[in-house]
């Protein structure tokens, strides 16, 4: 049986290893770029490896980053939804992704697969309530962000995440309606996109089973992402495309900023900002009180794309 710190080695291991898959493959998808990074060492042994690919060909800009954090206290962040938790030493092994394509058909896509183990390593000497066992759980998931959707390729993403979920316990269903609740912006009323899979406090079947499933959210991010990509970046578009995903953009932007529990916890762990908000959208904007022509285009993203429904369903139309 592992013991905790083999635990993290093992994710280690795994995330640098699909850092690199997924470089690898959207330096491939743009044609032109190369990402570029550097390796910083984190206090106390910790790793972040941020890779950032800009102005691209068909790539604005996409942000593949790794971090293993090693810290005295949870952030506040970390223990909202673990209270009992706070306080307490703990390492965080994290693989997050955002590619904003050039083109406005492409989706923007986005990733986030982390591992937390706490009380990994306890400081001396001793804290005076230390806990009685190391607690660990997984989360992530990948969503999709299209500006211009089209049915085929919706279907296609949920299709891909539901045969992630049904190859390791058959729970897609719910973990769909985590990515609809969560991804979403209250003060607005409004989804981020189309959804995907999201999980949190994940521990079911034990480490070795945890593991298997997020090293397959993991692999099927690429197999949902890729062949979207390629059907779509060839397509014409010109300035009202463009104009549409930026103002779509500053949406992505809000939520990043206002809501995502990720960057809090970025922040209040001290990351590098400069890793911490490669994330956002190199251009967006913000037109006061813009609304859509009614039955055009961009009105169909938000009257048929974006409220939650049943994809893989053909029964379940809005």
């Amino acid at each position: 049986m592992m013991d905790e710190a083999a635990w993290v080695a093992t994710v280690r291991r795994c995330f640098l290893e699909r850092q690199a898959d997924i470089i690898r493959e959207l330096e491939r998808l743009d044609g032109a770029r190369r990402f570029s990074g550097e390796d910083l060492a984190t206090p106390g042994g910790g790793l972040s490896r941020p890779r950032v690919l800009q102005d691209g060909a068909a790539i604005e800009k996409a942000a593949v980053l790794f971090t293993h954090s090693i810290g005295a206290a949870l952030p506040a962040a970390a223990t909202e939804r673990n209270p009992h938790l706070a306080g307490q030493p703990f390492q965080a092994v994290a693989l997050s992704l955002i590619v904003h394509p050039r083109n406005p058909y492409v989706p923007t896509a986005h990733m986030n697969l982390r591992f937390f183990l706490v009380a990994a390593t306890l400081p001396r000497p001793l804290p005076a309530h230390p806990p009685a066992a190391p607690a660990w759980h997984f989360g992530g998931g990948f969503d999709l962000t299209p500006h211009y959707p089209f049915e085929e390729d919706v279907v296609h993403w949920h299709r891909v995440a539901s045969d992630a979920c049904e190859a390791h316990g058959g729970f897609h269903a719910e973990l769909k309606r985590n990515c609809d609740d969560y991804f979403f912006l209250k003060h607005r009323g409004e989804a981020r996109g189309v959804g995907g899979i999201f999980f949190d406090d994940w521990t079911r079947g034990g480490f070795n089973a945890s593991f298997a499933f997020v090293d397959a959210v993991g692999s099927a991010f690429l197999r949902g992402y890729a062949p979207i990509f390629e059907r779509r970046t060839a397509m014409p578009w010109g300035e009202r495309e463009e104009a549409f995903m930026l103002l779509r953009r500053g949406r992505y932007a809000e939520f990043n900023l206002a809501i995502d529990r990720g960057t809090r916890y970025g922040l209040q762990s001290g990351r590098r900002v400069e890793s911490l908000l490669a994330s956002l959208p190199p251009r967006a904007q913000w037109r006061y009180g813009w609304r859509p022509a009614p039955g055009s285009p961009e009105a169909e993203l938000t009257e048929r794309f974006l409220p939650p429904r049943d994809w893989l369903s053909p029964a379940d139309e809005p």
